[in-house]
């Protein structure tokens, strides 16, 4: 089995217990913000501000997923790219507003695991979370085999 389907099957066996996908799939988004805002607080060493003032541990993050996507799967690796752009120029945005990006990454964590909760029915969220973590950017990557798969396009 390529390394891309191994990660989507086990992402895949984690939606068993989801009853309200409409909910879910927000709550992901909200949780992937608020980890990504998470690490785009944390204090940067020198280093990391002379090579550029947008290289951050959320950046830095963001990176690695592409790079790890690219190595389970060129064609969705791609796919994805808009979707990294787009968390980075939220995360961006927040940053840029005057409330602290810590205080803002809590909420929105708070938020969506709140939302997963609501999602999963009366399966708790929070044993979900704590052994899923790993997979919570894997969320998009399973959408997108979803649409490649309907379209056809092979990954």
């Amino acid at each position: 089995m390529a390394e891309a389907e191994r990660w989507l099957a086990e992402f895949a066996a984690t939606q068993e217990q989801v009853v309200r996908p409409i909910l879910y799939w927000p709550s992901v988004f909200l949780i992937i913000l608020g980890t990504v805002g998470l690490l785009w607080s944390l204090p940067v060493p020198a280093a990391f501000q002379a090579i550029s003032p947008a290289l951050n541990w959320g950046t830095t993050f963001l990176l690695a997923a592409i790079v790890y996507y690219f190595v389970i799967s060129m064609p969705l690796a791609v796919g994805m790219l808009p979707f990294v752009i787009g968390v980075a120029a939220v995360e961006s945005r927040i940053a840029a507003q005057p409330f602290p990006v810590l205080w803002t990454s809590i909420e929105l964590t708070f938020a969506g695991l709140t939302g997963l909760w609501f999602a999963r029915g009366d399966v708790p969220a929070w044993p979900f979370l704590g052994r899923h973590l790993q997979l919570v950017m894997l969320g998009p990557l399973w959408l997108l085999a979803d649409i490649y798969r309907r379209l056809r396009i092979p990954f």
